[in-house]
């Protein structure tokens, strides 16, 4: 049986019409059925948010800060309580028990099919996966798109464009430029069933809320853009 929160995360919560950012109650409502399961399951009365993948060969350490920093974003901006961040694999049981998923990278890496079968699952029942390159290096996001590619068929990850919702979750994001390119930044998305599941940005990001850039310095996405997308990805994964 899979647990409960995979029911959970399909509550819809109707948009409201401000596109200003959002009360943080509505934050407060997701972190209530949230926590009504993580309550069931561990008695520190913190919403588990997070699980830090490990993938392939990748043991889930690059650039190190970056998931602590993400949790504690959203901490600051929320009424949500946050455990300290959880390495898991893929094929670990534990993905079942973990709504939301983080993976960066430097590297091109490729999936194994116990992998991609837990990955199905894990995002036909609800799960949300967010993934970010790191620095700005093209063999990761070349690769994440390959791999997710292959996880349900006739889904292929795709650029987001900027009328869809996550770039409206909570602060109104019209366009990201890009800081060393004259080009517009898009996440790029596998969507199932018409349910955005999974988000990229190949353009630094982590390094952007992380480490204030200071790893990828005049490139990619900037601090204040990355702190603001960063937000609405992780608001937009509770409330959908």
């Amino acid at each position: 049986a899979l647990p409960i929160w995979f029911s959970l995360m399909h509550y819809r919560i109707t948009p409201m019409t401000t596109i200003r950012p959002i009360p943080l109650i509505l934050l407060a409502l997701a972190a209530t059925s949230l926590a009504a399961f993580a309550q069931t399951t561990d008695d520190r009365q913190a919403t588990f948010f997070m699980g830090r993948v490990k993938y392939s060969a990748n043991d889930g350490n690059d650039c190190g800060g970056v998931g602590q920093e993400l949790m504690q974003l959203v901490s600051r901006a929320s009424t949500i309580k946050v455990q300290e961040e959880r390495k898991v694999r893929l094929t670990d049981p534990e993905v079942f028990d973990t709504p939301f998923l983080f993976m960066n990278g430097h590297n091109d890496f490729v999936l194994t099919e116990p992998e991609l079968a837990n990955l199905r699952k894990y995002l036909g029942h609800g799960g949300f996966f967010f993934a970010s390159g790191c620095c700005s290096n093209p063999g990761f996001p070349k690769a994440w798109r390959r791999e997710f590619s292959r996880i349900f068929p006739n889904e292929k990850v795709k650029p987001i464009p900027y009328d869809h919702l996550i770039y409206r979750s909570f602060y109104r994001i019209d366009r990201i430029r890009c800081l060393n390119e004259p080009r517009d930044i898009q996440l790029e998305g596998l969507f199932y069933e018409g349910n955005l599941v999974a988000v990229m940005c190949a353009d630094g990001l982590c390094c952007a809320f992380s480490a204030n850039n200071t790893c990828n310095s005049g490139k990619g996405v900037s601090p204040e853009d990355g702190q603001k997308l960063t937000l609405n990805i992780a608001v937009y994964a509770l409330t959908h």
